[in-house]
């Protein structure tokens, strides 16, 4: 099976063209790919397809082997695997997710995509969509109690659930602790992304992102995009943000008018591959 292992903002996924390699068993397949020891090492798996109603399709597997729905992260990295190994000459395509029709502008430099610029969609707010379990319509800084502690959060989801944690101090933050205790929290039906953030000014959050399935991550674009929504809900921004994430900066908008939110960042390939599964070990 031939791959291509790729990062947005260090968020890094195998990147497999599904018009060329069949995958039998792509959930498990993304549990040993994703091994960092006996395998390629990686976020988890994206399979990058035909569709009947976009450009290309969008299947994401998680390092876990879980199914997600969408990654902001992985699917600039989509949009630059299509046109740097010639699926598509056009520098405006759309990629069907379990999270929607998402739709992409690719910025061009020396033949090759440099930058990504993300239509994300319409923040879902509505609680019961998100899902989290709550008595209000709008999860906007509302008390939660998780692990004895009560915090303030603010539920979005940007095709996949996430919620919104407020904190002076990110960086002392034991999210390895944490984490999963708000992952596998009773008010997440399907679990959730939790993103921790600092406001630094009108126009810039500082944020650490425990991810659902996968654990703490260098990015997450869709968290990025939660993040900015909530900050902007919760008054704290301007509806343009600059997110500093652990790997890098995203610049993100969100349009009140359209209600639309707009995620502009890199995408980069890291090394071509060849993952042969009779000698991969056994894990």
């Amino acid at each position: 099976m031939k791959f291509t292992k790729m990062q947005g903002l260090g968020n890094d996924y195998v990147y497999v063209n599904g018009f060329t390699e069949k995958i039998e068993n792509p959930s498990e397949l993304a549990a040993r790919v994703s091994d960092r020891h006996f395998g390629i090492g990686s976020d988890g798996l994206i399979l990058i397809n035909p569709s009947a109603v976009a450009d290309f399709e969008m299947e994401m597997y998680n390092a876990d082997g879980s199914r997600g729905e969408m990654c902001g992260n992985g699917i600039r990295c989509v949009g630059k695997y299509v046109y740097d190994y010639g699926l598509t000459e056009k520098t405006a395509i759309s990629v069907e997710t379990l999270g929607g029709i998402k739709y992409l502008e690719l910025s061009v430099e020396n033949g090759k995509v440099a930058q990504v610029k993300v239509d994300m969609g319409k923040p879902e707010l509505k609680a019961a969509l998100i899902p989290i379990i709550s008595e209000e319509e709008f999860v906007i800084n509302e008390p939660i109690i998780v692990d004895g502690t009560e915090y303030k959060m603010t539920g979005v989801s940007m095709g996949n659930p996430h919620t919104v944690v407020y904190m002076d101090d990110i960086e002392h933050l034991d999210i390895e602790k944490t984490g999963p205790k708000f992952e596998h929290h009773e008010r997440f039906p399907k679990r959730i992304n939790t993103e921790f953030a600092t406001v630094l000014d009108r126009h810039t959050v500082s944020m650490r992102v425990w991810e659902r399935g996968s654990g703490e991550t260098l990015a997450c674009g869709t968290g990025a995009c939660a993040v900015a929504v909530s900050s902007i809900l919760n008054g704290l921004t301007e509806d343009e943000v600059t997110v500093r994430l652990l790997g890098g900066d995203l610049l993100i908008k969100w349009d009140r008018e359209k209600d639309t939110v707009y995620m502009t960042g890199p995408a980069e390939v890291v090394f071509d591959g060849e993952w042969n599964q009779s000698s991969a070990k056994e894990n």
